[in-house]
């Protein structure tokens, strides 16, 4: 008797684990239609899958994500309203209601969904990028409220970056639309968003920072020190503008700020950013990171000229830049200090 009942026990966990194994079979088949675009065959499969494994949330975000790209919102809806009260939402269900949601245009129950996920995970850099969009499609100005508290409590997260970028921008500021801008571009160097944000900060440095002789006019209620230190160590090399802004003319501009602010403010201000670029200097790589960084969207003929005739130090940069990952530390935030 006690045999059978072993042979029972082990018959049922054999077929639970079948039926487990199945679930995740079909889910990775779910996930090859997804990949596909073949959104219908993948909920049809991720139904399927569902039924033997209905409490999994990975394939219920993915149901939802299909019905989502494939334009049916009402499901999309259904699916979305549930898994956002489980215990286990995450921050990715989060993203993918407020999508949901944008995509219904219901802004209202947008905005309470990204307050409930902020409440959650305060420290989500992307729903803090995502509730900023959300306010500025709106054109509620206070986004960038968002974009800074984002940047703030998750520094690695570069969708804010490149938000408070452009919004510093069509604010006109000085400071933080080059300094926002060329940390985005070192985190996501290789995306449109990056080629569109060299060109912002090519045309930020000549239409802003040095449309006027004094860098520090219009600045006097600038409440941030550093941004104040910033202008002042950038108003030394002003007179290098003179020749007119190019890439040529930034490289000589920022490598002298480099010199400068280190002698003066590191140890007051210590910023990844400008260590990172003290460190190419001294490894004779920042002539060709400014290149990369200006060259390529001043003039793309002179830079493929440019990379020809220094083909060494083109080469050390591009495969020193394939083998490291940019990120800004936590504590090095000075947005009005």
């Amino acid at each position: 008797m006690k045999n059978i009942v072993i042979s029972i026990t082990a018959l049922v966990l054999s077929v639970t684990g079948l039926a487990q194994e199945d679930s995740k079979t079909l889910h990775e088949t779910a996930r090859t239609f997804m990949r596909q675009g073949d959104f219908d065959n993948a909920i049809i499969v991720l139904n399927r899958a569902l039924q033997k494994d209905h409490d999994n949330i990975e394939m219920q975000k993915d149901l939802v994500q299909s019905y989502y790209y494939k334009r049916d919102f009402a499901k999309a809806l259904q699916g979305i309203e549930s898994l956002i009260n489980r215990n286990d939402a995450d921050v990715v269900t989060f993203q993918i209601a407020g999508n949901v949601y944008k995509a219904l245009e219901d802004p209202k129950e947008a905005d309470k969904l990204y307050k409930k996920g902020l409440k959650k995970f305060p420290k989500s850099g992307a729903l803090y990028s995502e509730y900023g969009e959300l306010l500025w499609a709106k054109k509620d100005f206070s986004a960038i409220n968002q974009y800074e508290k984002g940047i703030e409590v998750d520094p690695t997260y570069a969708g804010n970056y490149y938000n408070a970028a452009l919004y510093y921008y069509y604010v006109k500021d000085k400071v933080w639309t080059l300094v926002y801008g060329e940390i985005f571009v070192n985190m996501e160097s290789l995306t449109e968003r990056a080629v569109a944000m060299k060109q912002l900060l090519f045309d930020a440095y000549k239409e802003k920072l040095f449309a006027e002789a004094d860098l520090s006019k219009g600045e006097e209620k600038n409440k941030s020190d550093f941004a104040k230190a910033f202008l002042q160590t950038m108003n030394k090399q002003a007179s290098l503008a003179e020749k007119g802004i190019n890439t040529e003319t930034l490289t000589m501009i920022r490598t002298r700020f480099i010199l400068d602010w280190f002698e003066n403010y590191a140890s007051r201000f210590p910023f990844r950013l400008f260590e990172y670029h003290r460190q190419l200097l001294q490894e004779g790589m920042f002539e060709a990171y400014n290149q990369w960084l200006f060259g390529t969207v001043e003039n793309l003929t002179a830079y493929d000229i440019w990379t020809k005739n220094h083909s060494e130090e083109y080469t050390s940069f591009t495969n020193f830049q394939k083998g490291r990952v940019f990120k800004i530390p936590s504590g090095q935030y000075y947005q009005g200090k």
